[in-house]
């Protein structure tokens, strides 16, 4: 799952980011309101958390924008202000919900959960495929021979080939969806943790591989006896 934070305090932006990729998700951090409309534009993301009290642009307008745009990501107001007419200003322009700061970390990310499971998007605990079986609240992978708790980013890779049982994805999708679309990183860093996820499955002795379709990309197959 891809997250969005727009905050312009950037230690408190850091903390946030931090925490998040810590229950696996993939967190994008911005810190003024013209990087998080660009950022929102490209419908990536799959919540956004955004501050109201931004430079360039302040939050409720880029909200506007967005909403104006077409963009229907659950989107989250993050603002000190906790006056009434702020809330209904918020709400107005189109968002989901609404955080005061000081706030606890652990009910951040339960209001987020909440965002998705609204929309749908918030997976199961526990997903499944074939014999395996991957704890999406700890990155536990099970399978015949044990079970292995996994890398983020390995994690991230597997949680989106296992909800998405259907689809075939490329390297550079991989890396839009797992590092962000502004990433430096280079495509071959999808290759070599596919590469060492594979090995993790031969390992734990499942009959489920990855396997690579020329022109379509990466998907789970299972091996049948």
């Amino acid at each position: 799952m891809r997250l969005l934070v727009a905050e312009d305090e950037r230690d408190l932006a850091e903390v946030i980011g931090v925490y998040l990729e810590r229950h696996n998700f993939a967190v994008d951090v911005v810190n003024d309101g013209a990087a998080a409309l660009a950022h929102g534009e490209t419908d990536a993301y799959d919540a956004i958390i955004l501050d109201i009290l931004m430079p360039k642009m302040d939050g409720i307008e880029v909200l506007r924008r967005l909403r104006a745009e077409g963009i229907a990501t659950p989107i989250m107001l993050l603002t000190a202000k906790g006056q009434k007419a702020d809330r209904i200003a918020g709400f107005d322009a189109g968002a989901d919900d609404y955080l005061p700061k000081p706030f606890a970390p652990d009910e951040l990310l339960a209001r987020v959960r909440a965002l998705l499971r609204r929309r749908g998007s918030y997976q199961a605990q526990v997903l499944a495929f074939g014999d395996l079986s991957l704890d999406t609240g700890t990155s536990t992978l099970a399978a015949p021979k044990g079970s292995v708790e996994l890398p983020r980013r390995e994690f991230q890779i597997l949680e989106l080939l296992m909800a998405n049982p259907s689809r075939a994805f490329s390297a550079e999708e991989i890396l839009e969806r797992i590092w962000g679309w502004d990433a430096e990183a280079e495509v071959s860093v999808v290759w070599v943790h596919i590469s060492n996820l594979r090995k993790r499955l031969v390992a734990l002795g499942s009959a489920v591989s990855i396997k690579a379709s020329r022109g379509l990309g990466y998907r789970l197959v299972e091996e049948r006896a």
